[in-house]
């Protein structure tokens, strides 16, 4: 029997992020005031700039890119605003004219951002998730109408954590905890604060969710109420970008933990993330300065989490949208798919009868500097001696602010981050199968390029169930290899043999989609989908895996483009 982890603090009253909402607008005046102080500390001789800056960015967003989210006031706000700003030169006391605009700017999107968390509706949620997730992740017990919604212990076996999950649960008794997941589709949130609630028994963080999601009033409801704060990426002025970076950093002043995607958006390609943005993570860094200036010894610790799919829902909008803005010229946008009587049963039936599961694979535990903690939440380096982190803050024996120092430490995080994505990215049997078909049908062409490939017609891609099992057997060799040197995890089913890892790849590979990605038809490998395939593909790109197979060898020196 499955068992779910106790939660470490069951009393949902008590938790970090209900404690900040209960007294919201006491949070929403001390996070005014240390958004203040960030701005006039490092932008003060620049105010009257970043303020007509803000008005006129307003502005236009008011006019060219209006949402329904948006208050009704929201022009004649901004507008008033400048009207004061302007009017102020002309007086006597213009600079404190300025600084109460800036007051209320800062005030404004403070009271914007600030989310809330309502116990009531959380634990709602936690009932219809778990409901949710039964009928999505399980299989139906023999097609049977009883059986459709499955069990919760079936459940919990779909949903896995996996990595070093006690050492994470002791970090929360002892800091706060910032997780870092790769971002793949719009169900991340939801699946990994389920997954960390119910499965892992942690308590809920504060994440960022964007403004446009609360166009839709169901959605704002609920994302409203269970701390998410919100994100309007429409707006770029510094006043803005100030404030929701001092809203990451003063949350986790307070104790709060938080998710935080370090990529920034969804993975458009399908890849893990190359490189990260780095804004929210300085606020990290920052935060633990803070700490150690203010003579507290409070740690914040930093968890990467690889979210594995079998099927990402977006799938196919988001592999278009890579391939529009990196093929330029090259892209044409993918014919309107058929949508037959036949297709349409099929994603019906794969819907209430395909299982699936997902997998959240928990990096080690990091510090703000990137090294690594041991169980008692203490840095150590790489040979297990113990590591004073506060000495790295420190000039002449006192902690200071050094904002280049702190660039450095971020981008050294960011990259410890990314190094711990790619060793404890668990490979599924959907990830490696997608791989090697899309290789091996590329070979079959002699192509190089997706956008060559996307004019072959369904069907004309083929290769033999022969070559699809040689290469499976040799990746398998390499990944087993790479798994031993800690390069990479495989999957449990992956140390299956070859042909039950086919027939595993096969059953869960794009289970949600109209079009196969890949399929077997009369022992030859075939795709109605080019592009998906390339999507499910990407997980595995960036490994560097076709430096070391030939996928050539598999076909013979005599083959030849098929005639488009």
């Amino acid at each position: 029997m499955y068992s779910v982890n106790p939660h470490i603090i069951p009393d949902i009253e008590k938790w970090p992020i209900h404690q900040i909402s209960k007294n919201r607008a006491e949070f929403v005046q001390e996070l005014n005031a240390f958004a203040l102080e960030r701005i006039l500390e490092n932008q003060g001789d620049r105010i009257p700039e970043i303020l007509e800056k803000t008005f006129y960015l307003e502005k236009i967003r008011c006019k060219k890119n209006p949402w329904k989210v948006d208050p009704s006031d929201e022009l004649s706000y901004w507008s008033g605003l400048e009207k004061t700003f302007q009017q102020a030169s002309e007086s006597e006391d213009m600079e404190a004219i300025h600084l109460s605009l800036l007051k209320r700017v800062i005030n404004r999107y403070s009271e914007e951002i600030t989310g809330s968390f309502n116990p009531k509706t959380f634990r709602f949620i936690r009932k219809f998730l778990t409901s949710f997730y039964r009928r999505i992740f399980n299989k139906a017990i023999n097609k049977k109408h009883f059986g459709v919604w499955g069990s919760r212990d079936q459940l919990y076996k779909r949903l896995r954590v996996e990595g070093p999950l006690e050492e994470v649960r002791e970090l929360f008794k002892k800091g706060t905890v910032v997780v870092v997941p790769t971002h793949f589709s719009n169900l991340d949130s939801i699946c990994i604060g389920y997954a960390l609630d119910h499965i892992a028994g942690l308590p809920a963080f504060a994440y960022g969710a964007g403004l446009n999601l609360y166009d839709y009033e169901l959605v704002a409801y609920f994302i409203g109420r269970l701390g998410a704060y919100k994100v309007d990426r429409r707006k770029k002025n510094p006043i803005y970008l100030e404030c929701l970076k001092s809203m990451a950093c003063y949350s986790l002043q307070k104790g709060v933990n938080n998710i935080f995607f370090p990529g920034g958006s969804r993975s458009r390609s399908g890849a893990i993330e190359e490189r990260l943005k780095l804004g929210l993570l300085g606020s990290v860094v920052e935060s633990q300065r803070l700490h150690f200036q203010e003579m507290k010894n409070d740690r914040i610790y930093i968890v990467p989490i690889v979210v594995g799919y079998h099927f990402v829902l977006e799938g196919k909008s988001l592999i278009e949208q890579h391939l529009r803005s990196t093929g330029k010229e090259k892209y044409r946008k993918s014919k309107i798919q058929s949508r037959s009587f036949t297709k349409i049963s099929k994603f019906i039936w794969s819907l209430f009868s395909e299982s699936s599961e997902v997998v959240f694979s928990l990096g080690e535990p990091m510090d703000v500097l990137g090294n690594p903690v041991n169980k008692d939440g203490v840095s150590v380096d790489e040979k297990g001696n113990p590591i004073d982190i506060k000495e790295y803050f420190k000039w002449n024996g006192k902690v200071t602010q050094d904002s280049q120092r702190e660039t450095v430490y971020t981008k050294i995080l960011g990259d410890k981050i990314l190094s711990s994505y790619y060793r404890n990215n668990i490979v599924l049997t959907s990830h490696l199968l997608a791989y090697v078909g899309y290789r091996l049908l590329k070979a079959s062409v002699n192509e190089d390029s997706i956008f060559e490939l996307s004019n072959y017609k369904p069907g004309q891609l083929q290769v033999d169930k022969e070559k699809l099992t040689q290469a499976m057997t040799d990746i398998l060799k390499l990944l087993g290899e790479w798994e031993e040197k800690g390069k990479i995890k495989l999957d449990r089913d992956l140390h299956l043999p070859v042909q039950e890892v086919i027939k595993k790849g096969f059953h869960y590979l794009g289970d949600y989609h109209v079009s196969d990605p890949l399929y077997m038809k009369n022992g030859t490998l075939r795709t109605e989908d080019i592009r998906l395939l390339y999507f499910y593909h990407n997980r595995l790109e960036n490994y560097g895996i076709d430096k070391v197979i030939e996928w050539n060898k598999y076909f013979s020196a005599a083959t030849s483009k098929v005639e488009v």
